[in-house]
């Protein structure tokens, strides 16, 4: 029910900034993030312009999902590198992931594997350089810019233009969304993203989130250097993240306190967690026979995420070893080679309808990576959850869904096939 409360009432925060009154309908220019991000996102606008606003969406001619075809007006621009440039980028940061465990902050921003990101921010260069799109955007008199802030660029043309800006995300690396908001940072008992912390902390742990916000104002800048160099570049003034952050009306997070703990918040933040939960639908056909063969058992949906398309040789063979051991049909969503060892109960498809497995009465468990969509998925559905979180907010999800109760939490890179297979039996026959 909160799901659908969301859902319905989220284009009315966004439409406050858009209209000066109730008859009239708002110009909003959309500058958003490629790969999942886009995908809730792109529900949004859909949703604002079937309430009669004016959408205008920015994008990069080189993407993955961008502007995949629907009513609205879509304004590209070059870039610098190529699709196969942006695919091997994002290929050596996920083979990272599986080689390296994140032990710090520092080995998260500083990582060699993230130039993946230079070149998320490099493109706002390519967009202030073409002069015609620009002298558009100048001309054509938006009353708000709706972004993600993991493309930075949002957030320059919010400022280059002088526009309100709607942020719309889960959240933001580093100290920006507290500095942003002028937020206090209760570090007592507030964890810092990606510590994979409590709300409850022992003395060390909060030495440790103490610490870890220290390294924040330490090594952040590096992280944002390339973003403040094309700011300042385009401004031609010094340009900082926070002067970046600071100019935003609205934050719509896509967080909720039935998930993230307790913490001091400013007037301007809208949780909207779950906005991406829907109503179940109809399953294709070979969907409907997976489950109707499953029997008495059931199915367990498993998956890690649009950004995961393969996993190491040796580690998918002791996930097969897991997955086989349990009475359960495992629809796995997977594209890379399939494991030799896969066990008959096993069916690897390259997609599946992941809300709407997760909303039939015969889905026993869902093995996630943890990331933001896939776990309010499983909240919304009530299905009880292995995670196993690979980068970047994942490990704070899984940690907030292991302390209420509703999941088990192992490391990918170190766990065994008899640690998967334990958390699996766990949390089916565990009937709280």
């Amino acid at each position: 029910m909160a799901p659908a409360i969301l859902t319905g009432f989220l284009p009315l925060y966004v439409c406050l900034l858009l209209t000066p009154g109730f008859a009239e309908a708002g110009k909003l220019l959309v500058v958003p993030m490629d790969g999942s991000h886009w995908f809730t996102m792109r529900s949004v606008v859909e949703k604002l312009i079937h309430k009669g606003h004016e959408v205008v969406l920015v994008i990069p001619e080189v993407s993955w999902h961008l502007g995949n075809s629907f009513n609205v007006t879509v304004k590209t621009y070059s870039t610098t590198y190529t699709l196969e440039d942006f695919n091997r980028e994002f290929q050596i940061f996920s083979d990272f992931q599986w080689k390296n465990p994140q032990l710090s902050l520092f080995s998260f921003l500083m990582s060699p594997a993230n130039k993946i990101f230079d070149d998320l921010f490099s493109h706002c260069r390519s967009l202030f350089k073409d002069l015609k799109l620009v002298k558009y955007l100048e001309e054509s008199s938006f009353d708000a810019v709706f972004l993600d802030p993991f493309d930075m660029c949002g957030l320059i043309v919010a400022k280059y233009f002088s526009l309100p800006s709607v942020i719309f995300s889960r959240g933001v690396f580093c100290h920006y969304l507290e500095e942003g908001t002028q937020s206090p940072m209760a570090l007592s008992y507030v964890p810092r993203g990606l510590t994979a912390l409590s709300d409850v902390m022992t003395f060390r742990e909060r030495v440790r989130n103490q610490i870890w916000h220290l390294e924040e104002r330490v090594f952040c800048h590096y992280f944002y250097k390339n973003v403040e160099d094309i700011a300042s570049e385009i401004f031609q003034t010094p340009v900082t993240a926070y002067d970046l952050f600071s100019q935003t009306s609205i934050w719509l997070l896509r967080a909720d306190f039935v998930l993230d703990y307790p913490k001091p918040v400013m007037p301007n933040v809208v949780f909207i967690g779950g906005i991406n939960c829907q109503e179940r639908k109809p399953l294709p056909k070979d969907f409907e026979t997976y489950i109707n063969a499953s029997g008495e058992h059931g199915i367990v949906v498993f998956s890690l995420g649009s950004m995961v398309s393969e996993i190491p040789e040796y580690k998918a063979m002791e996930i097969a070893d897991a997955l086989g051991k349990i009475p359960q049909t495992v629809l796995w969503r997977y594209t890379g080679t399939p494991p030799p060892n896969l066990a008959k109960n096993t069916k690897l498809v390259k997609w599946l309808p992941q809300n709407d497995l997760l909303g039939h009465p015969k889905t026993r468990a869902f093995i996630t990576h943890s990331g933001s969509h896939g776990v309010y998925e499983g909240i919304c559905n009530g299905v009880p959850m292995v995670m196993l979180p690979l980068f970047g907010d994942q490990m704070d999800n899984a940690k907030r869904m292991e302390t209420r109760g509703a999941g088990v939490t192992l490391n990918v890179l170190e766990m065994t096939s008899e640690d998967l297979e334990k958390a699996l039996k766990t949390v089916i026959n565990d009937k709280r």
